[in-house]
């Protein structure tokens, strides 16, 4: 740092006025390695709705099989084949059709939960300053909470089916993968088509983890935040059904988050996955851009 002199106004002497800024930092201290994601997906696997969360999708599968086992083998429905009709007949129809019956909602919530309840959850403690006090950089603790965030949402994604073919198999056999239409997939393109599901479910999703996570940078509420992203997710399923909108409704990512029902069939047809794939990664770019670039300019006052 140089220094100038100039006369002192009071006593006439000259003082050393600094004409450059020097950063202090501590020794030893790397921005990189500030909150590393173990800590915070260690601090994220304590929390209670963490634990309910997960309890709640493993459970489903359960849920599933009492009902059928109470209420017999699901019938076809009229003229209709659909994939609930093939529910019993393996343990990978039984996890195929846990997705079908859970990707339009329920695996909707886990998404926001993870990553809307994040960064508000932080400022309502009254947390949040003394973590950027640390100092944790704005961008490293987006970061770090995205990438958790994120990754709690595939593990959630994960355990339903994982779960549902465990107790498919148990209850109904280790088989084949029964088509809807006829034929069948064998159990190890089962499970390969199995994985591509739920991989493209996940990204369906962004745009939901994008909505909540970006409504996290911007309110102190989690309740808010969650809840925000699960309410526009829910209009963007309205809108959908609103056939009027003709082709419009192929730019809302729910117009295809059940694209991945082409991939049950002996040849896959993966035209829709890739559109709908396009769609949800654009609009999740742009929100979680905006969630970035406005942390970036708030004043953190909780």
């Amino acid at each position: 740092m140089s220094t100038t002199t100039e006369p002192d106004r009071h006593t006439g002497p000259t003082v050393p006025v600094a004409t450059a800024t020097a950063t202090a930092t501590a020794s030893g201290y790397r921005a990189a390695r500030t909150l590393p994601l173990r800590v915070e997906l260690a601090r994220q696997l304590k929390r209670r709705r963490t634990l309910v969360m997960g309890a709640v999708l493993a459970a489903l599968p359960f849920v599933l099989a009492v009902a059928f086992a109470i209420g017999g083998e699901p019938g076809r429905g009229g003229d209709r084949v659909n994939l609930m009709d093939t529910a019993t007949a393996s343990g990978a129809n039984f996890a195929a059709v846990n997705l079908f019956v859970s990707a339009g909602f329920l695996l909707v919530i886990p998404v926001a939960l993870f990553c809307g309840d994040t960064v508000a959850s932080e400022a309502g403690w009254s947390s949040l300053r003394y973590l950027l006090a640390a100092p944790v950089p704005r961008a490293r603790l987006l970061w770090s909470k995205l990438v958790v965030g994120l990754g709690l949402s595939l593990a959630a994604m994960v355990l339903l089916p994982l779960v549902a073919l465990a107790v498919g198999t148990a209850a109904y056999g280790w088989g084949p993968l029964a088509i809807p239409t006829g034929g069948a997939l064998d159990a190890g393109t089962a499970a390969q088509r199995l994985v591509v599901i739920v991989g493209y479910v996940f990204v369906s999703q962004l745009v939901t983890a994008g909505l909540a996570f970006w409504l996290s940078t911007r309110t102190d509420a989690p309740l808010g935040a969650v809840g925000g992203a699960v309410g526009l997710t829910i209009v963007g399923n309205v809108l959908d059904a609103v056939t009027a909108l003709g082709d419009w409704r192929d730019f809302l990512p729910a117009h295809w988050q059940f694209a991945w029902a082409d991939a049950i069939q002996p040849t896959p047809e993966y035209a829709g996955m890739i559109q709908g794939t396009v769609v949800s990664v654009t609009y999740a770019l742009v929100l979680f851009a905006l969630a970035f670039r406005g942390f970036a300019r708030k004043d953190i006052v909780s």
